[in-house]
This record gives structure tokens, C-alpha cells and sequence, in this order.
């Protein structure tokens, strides 16, 4: 049911003249902000990536602020009509269908444009799905590279990942369901099979993590008769460390034997995260050398 949040108005909590770039949920309503709600409550309007979207969301919240429509489509005209509007005292929330206005979605050339002209630009910050999957990746979060939807065209897609294949940072990605495949398969060609996680369907009813190397959440996605939801890909960063050897594996092996309340299972995610290498990889690795210590 829609909460009983109060509707404020431009006179009590929102600036004349200032463009407020309003982050909104990527699925679940409920994880829009207070802020959010006050300030799309407030402005004299909210231009929109898809009206018909964002208005399912303010009638939710029983906002009736008016909607324009917004989009790549459109921007080039609509971004100096609005410009005029807010140096004539109008106040616009700028919101996409999800996440961050402007994070891969419209809403740059309308920033830069009210930056320029000498517009106040007003961040209202919440939902990110890139920071949301970073967050539950099991992966470095100290630092990230985010590059947004990969190219579509192979080629371009494959020089893409060329560039970046020794960088040593967290990797994120979205991609949409059509060439997620595609997408891994170059990635696992290029980057080799490193960790990583698949993140589909964040915040919604069929929220799913499909975690492992590169070729195991293939595997997983391809026996599937069809993929659905917006993904976001974490990856791991290029491993800087010498590459798995029998000697590091024996070290690794040792900790364990001298660990025992530590599982195998445990030991091979550890030895997984550390050498790049997936964790059934090194699960078998490990029992292969405890076999041999037995002896």
C-alpha cells in the first residue's frame, strides 16, 4: 500500500531554477529514498526516461508532480528546451526507468548543458546496480573499473576487453539477457577463466547470484531454456600473484593440514580467490595433494 509520506512543496524543500538528478529503485519500489520521494513530491516536474514507468512509481507514493518524457531519443531537443526552463525559475527531477540518471542511461548531455549554462545541479543519490553487486560479490571492493553495457559489435567488444585484460581491478559490467552468452564467452576467450558472479534480477522477485569462474556460470546459463532480467557482471581483477603452482598449492595444502577445523571447501574458495582459478579446480587440486601426503 502507498505510505503517508508528506508531499512538500517547491516553496518548502526544493530550489527554484535547480535541476535534481534523482537516483530511483532498479526493481523493488520500496527501495527508493525519503529524500527521493520528498524531492519528486517538489519540483514542478520530472523529466523521465519512460513516463509510463516512473508514473506507476509516483502514483505508488501519491506524487502527481507532471511527467516529461526524456530519453536518448529525444535528448538533443529536449535538453536546451529544458535548460530554458530551469534559467527561468523551473525545477526538474531528472529520473531514469532505474538506478542513476545518467550511469548508463540519459541525462549526461542534459547535466553538462545545465552545468554550463550556470544551473544548480542537485544530486538526490540511492539505488546503484553496479554498487549493489559489488557489494555482495565476494570480490575486491577496495577498488573497481565500472564499464557499463560492453559493445554490442564483437569486434569492438573483444578490443574492449584487450584493454583491460591486466587491469587489476574489480571488473563490472552490465549486459542484457539477449548477449549475455556472448559476452562471457569473449570473456572467458580474452580475460581467461577468472571469478566472478552474475547478478540477475537484483531487488525483484526472482533475484538471482550465480557465482563461480567465467566457464561455470556459462555452463549454468546455457542449460537454460531462456534468460530473463537485466544482468550485472562482476569480475575479478587481472591476479598479480605468481600463477598456481605446485609449491604454492603444497603451502596451501600445509595451512589446511595444520587447520583441520578448516573444510576443503574452504581452503579451495580461498585458493580459487587468491590464484584465479575456479574453486572445483581447486578443490581437486587439494584433495589430489592431501591424497599424496596420506601416503
Amino acid at each position: 500500500m502507498p505510505l503517508n509520506l508528506p508531499v512538500v512543496d517547491a516553496s518548502q524543500g526544493v530550489e527554484k531554477g535547480a535541476l535534481y538528478v534523482v537516483a530511483t529503485p532498479i526493481g523493488n519500489f520500496e527501495d527508493i529514498t525519503l529524500r527521493a520521494l520528498s524531492v519528486l513530491a517538489g519540483v514542478d516536474m520530472v523529466a523521465a526516461e519512460d513516463t509510463r514507468h516512473t508514473g506507476r512509481m509516483l502514483s505508488r507514493y501519491q506524487i502527481s508532480s507532471p511527467l516529461i518524457s526524456y530519453h536518448d531519443h529525444n535528448e538533443a531537443e529536449r535538453a536546451p528546451q529544458f535548460i530554458q526552463k530551469l534559467l527561468d525559475g523551473i525545477s526538474i527531477a531528472l529520473v531514469s526507468d532505474a538506478g542513476t540518471p545518467s550511469v548508463s542511461d540519459p541525462g549526461y548531455r542534459l547535466i553538462c548543458a545545465a552545468i554550463q549554462a550556470g544551473v544548480k545541479v542537485i544530486p538526490i543519490p540511492g539505488v546503484s546496480a553496479a554498487i549493489a553487486a559489488l557489494s555482495v560479490s565476494g570480490l575486491p571492493t577496495d577498488a573497481f573499473m565500472f564499464l557499463g553495457f560492453p559493445p554490442k559489435k564483437q569486434a569492438r567488444r573483444m578490443a574492449l576487453l584487450k584493454d583491460i585484460e591486466g587491469e587489476p581491478r574489480t571488473l563490472i559490467f552490465y549486459e542484457s539477457p539477449k548477449r549475455i552468452l556472448s559476452f562471457l564467452n569473449d570473456a572467458l576467450t580474452v580475460l581467461g577463466d577468472r571469478s566472478g558472479v552474475v547478478c540477475r534480477e537484483m531487488t525483484k522477485r526472482y533475484e538471482e547470484f550465480i557465482r563461480g569462474s567465467i566457464s561455470e556460470i556459462m555452463s549454468d546459463l546455457s542449460g537454460r531454456r531462456e534468460i530473463k532480467g537485466e544482468c550485472t557482471l562482476v569480475f575479478s581483477g587481472k591476479n598479480k600473484d605468481k600463477p598456481l603452482s605446485a609449491e604454492s598449492l603444497e603451502s596451501s595444502v600445509s595451512e589446511y593440514l595444520m587447520c583441520p577445523a578448516e573444510s576443503p571447501g574452504e581452503l579451495a574458495r580461498k585458493i580459487a580467490l587468491k590464484f584465479g582459478v575456479s574453486r572445483k579446480t581447486a578443490y581437486q587440486m587439494i584433495l589430489s595433494e592431501k591424497a599424496k601426503g596420506e601416503q
